[in-house]
């Protein structure tokens, strides 16, 4: 039997790395993919999933108190 090619494994980090230099879009996704040994469309998923996924680190504990149900008929005289 033929031993196949192992799927490799990237880092979360490395992920990143390559998605941030796609966001930059000086090189293509094909360049950018030869450079770091990734399919293009590989790369073009981080891309993707990158933009998706930044709203999420500027949610959390800063963002805008929720108003109570009881007290919004106070508001508004």
């Amino acid at each position: 039997m033929s031993e196949g090619k192992k799927r490799k494994f990237h880092t979360p980090e490395f992920k990143a790395k390559v998605a941030l230099e796609a966001l930059r879009g000086i090189k293509t996704l094909n360049e950018i993919g030869q450079e770091f040994g990734v399919h293009p469309i590989t790369v073009g998923h981080w891309k993707k999933e990158l933009q998706e996924q930044a709203k999420t680190l500027f949610e959390g504990k800063r963002g805008p108190t929720p108003i109570a149900a009881h007290r919004e008929p106070e508001l508004l005289y």
